[in-house]
């Protein structure tokens, strides 16, 4: 399934690493991850849960927070607040360049954060959290012998889950002014509480907490046997199943937006991704997709490169002209395919051409043509062929105004 990679800015400033897992047909919601505690958008359980629900047609992006994974800035200047505003911030980017999303999931502390930023982002229709502390201050039990000298001190170095982070007196005042509870209160979308009665890092208390403050419509569905990272490959799969069977429900995922009646050409838009040298996202109305160039020359190969986009537009416009005669015809055409390869050429190599000099660009068009027809109409097709928009196009006179944008 389609896995991108990219960047948006977070409250800080900084660059936000992020990867956008999507689904390989039609999206039919977007949904918003936040990982745990410490944790960054590639661990397992994100990784896992995204990967599932892509399948099941929702497209779910996942970041790392300030100072974590691939993101730039300092953990230790990260709070409970900042790592909120950059959830909205994520919510606001889907917003600007795809959907905003209808799904928001949190894990662990992430969990808290999403029901913090819900309110914040109004188009999100369901939340889901898992393992979730009912107050942000509950991380603070992983390093409550250092909390008094972290206080004194103004920051300390603590170890979680073997590895060690700077955490500074303004993380903790931070944690300890959220009332969370009060925000479940005011929540006013759907609640999904996942929890594990065995959970022995975040205990099912939490979620007794969250469940009881929330307004209805809530549920609660037990993750039995599940551990707190849902290290269990079928614990993700399962949590994943759940979030979209249930948030069917209250969005409508089998819906697709109408299409806009065409009143004109359609803009196509191509916008660096940041996650590389050269990807691109090209967005061509409801449809997205990459464009890259090969790893030998510096790109990450994510997607068609520049050459392969225009080879494919003639050969699509190729079929689709053969195929509009055929039918309009009546001619027995199983199949139509095209192969397209761009080279250049010396132009004293090429008899026809008016170029005399230099190089040009050769397409090479080799067209297969299945079915039962005979050699006359074999020979109307190979000819209608060279009657597409995109062929005329290529091989016209083209203008190309080049403006900067305001």
């Amino acid at each position: 399934m389609p896995h991108e990679r990219f960047q948006f800015t977070g409250e800080g400033g900084h660059q936000l690493a992020a990867a956008l897992d999507s689904p390989d047909g039609p999206i039919k919601a977007y949904a918003l991850f936040a990982h745990c505690f410490t944790c960054g958008k590639d661990v397992l359980a994100a990784k896992r849960i995204a990967v599932a629900l892509a399948a099941k047609g929702i497209a779910t992006l996942r970041f790392d927070f300030t100072g974590l994974g691939s993101s730039e800035g300092d953990f230790a200047n990260s709070t409970f607040s900042s790592n909120v505003a950059d959830l909205v911030r994520a919510a606001d980017h889907l917003r600007e360049t795809r959907q905003a999303p209808a799904i928001l999931i949190g894990h662990s502390l992430g969990g808290a954060a999403i029901l913090a930023a819900a309110g914040q982002i109004p188009e999100a229709k369901a939340v889901a959290t898992i393992a979730a502390p009912s107050d942000p201050g509950h991380v603070t039990h992983f390093f409550k012998d250092q909390i008094e000298d972290i206080r004194a001190q103004g920051e300390g170095q603590v170890s979680l889950a073997g590895r060690p982070f700077r955490i500074k007196r303004e993380f903790l005042d931070d944690v300890a002014e959220h009332n969370l509870m009060a925000q479940v209160k005011a929540l006013h979308k759907a609640l999904l509480v996942m929890h594990s009665p065995t959970d022995d890092t975040v205990g099912i208390d939490n979620a007794t907490n969250i469940f009881i403050a929330a307004r209805h419509p809530k549920s609660f569905v037990s993750l039995a046997g599940a551990d707190h990272l849902l290290s269990g490959k079928q614990d993700a799969a399962y949590v994943a199943g759940v979030i979209g069977a249930w948030a069917e429900r209250y969005i409508d995922l089998a819906a697709q937006p109408a299409a806009e009646a065409a009143t004109g050409p359609r803009n196509v838009v191509v916008q660096e991704t940041r996650a590389g040298k050269f990807q691109q996202i090209v967005t061509a109305g409801p449809h997205r997709m990459l464009a890259d160039e090969p790893v030998t020359v510096g790109g990450q190969d994510s997607g068609p490169g520049p050459y392969d986009f225009v080879l494919a537009g003639l050969g699509a416009c190729t079929s689709m002209t053969m195929r509009m005669y055929a039918d309009r015809k009546s001619l027995p055409l199983d199949r139509v395919t095209v192969t397209l390869t761009h080279s250049k050429i010396h132009a004293q190599d090429c008899a026809e051409c008016e170029t005399r000099e230099g190089m040009l660009d050769q397409i090479d068009r080799v067209i297969r043509i299945e079915g039962t027809l005979d050699a006359d109409q074999r020979k109307r097709l190979m000819e209608i062929a060279d009657k597409c928009p995109v062929h005329k196009t290529l091989t016209s006179e083209v203008r190309i105004v080049t403006r900067a944008a305001e």
